[in-house]
């Protein structure tokens, strides 16, 4: 009666003979040590996703009212209308991608699975990134077995493809590489690159909401993307799995049925 929000941490005491009593007593605790996990991780969540969405709309606060200053010419009015949307758009990707993990918590992360031809898929995201790894400098290169078909929701796929690409091109460095292959019964897509790779310390926590490791690959983002990548990979009964390359740079690989 006394076990509650506001006292997660209490546990039933074990009775000392080995009956059904303390066997009981130990498998109610064993719940209460899931639920305060999971408690922890929800406030976790919750304060979290308030940090990162004080910083953009505290910007754009600060924009709208500089923007409001009559003494503003026309050039700087512009400057901060432009400033403040970035700032917008960037809450929009934000509420987006929490509302992309809210429904795979639940089990219900919607989609619609097609076949696809696995090059066509490539292709279609390197031309998405094309112009900005052209403007950095870098390439993207696609590498697909011929032939290959895969059953899934494209838009779904996709989100998770550019998501890994668009890290490599903000952490990794030389060239991207997109590749799909076939291993027994899965299909294997990869985004890979020449940068410095994952650090030690930030691999096991590859995939956790938020994260903010501090190893080589780290910047400003939200830290979703690579969240978002694992919820669309276990929603098609998949998995993904990062790691760093022998040769050097970083990888990660989702595995479709």
């Amino acid at each position: 009666d006394q076990i509650g929000a506001g006292a997660a941490g209490a546990r039933l005491p074990l009775p000392s003979a080995s009956d059904e009593l303390h066997r009981l007593a130990t498998t109610l605790n064993a719940m209460l040590d899931r639920l305060d996990a999971g408690l922890r991780r929800e406030r976790r969540f919750v304060a979290d996703a308030s940090h990162e969405l004080r910083t953009p709309l505290a910007l754009l606060q600060t924009e709208l009212e500089l923007a409001q200053r009559r003494s503003r010419t026309p050039q700087e009015l512009e400057a901060a209308i432009d400033s403040a949307k970035q700032e917008v758009d960037r809450l929009a990707r934000l509420a987006e991608d929490l509302l992309v993990l809210a429904a795979a918590d639940e089990g219900r992360l919607p989609l619609r699975p097609m076949r696809l031809d696995a090059e066509e898929l490539l292709q279609g995201v390197a031309r998405r990134f094309a112009p900005r790894a052209t403007a950095s400098g870098r390439a993207i290169r696609v590498d697909s077995a011929p032939g290959l078909v895969l059953v899934a929701d494209r838009l779904r796929i996709e989100q998770a493809l550019g998501n890994l690409v668009d890290n490599a091109l903000r952490d990794g460095a030389g060239t991207v590489l997109i590749g799909a292959e076939r291993e027994l019964d899965a299909v294997v897509l990869r985004v890979a690159d020449d940068g410095p790779g994952f650090a030690d310390a930030q691999l096991p926590g590859v995939f956790e909401r938020f994260s903010r490791a501090n190893g080589v690959r780290s910047n400003g983002a939200a830290g979703l993307g690579q969240s978002i990548v694992q919820a669309i990979a276990i929603a098609h009964g998949g998995m993904a799995v990062a790691s760093n390359r022998a040769e050097g740079g970083a990888q990660v690989v989702i595995r479709l049925p």
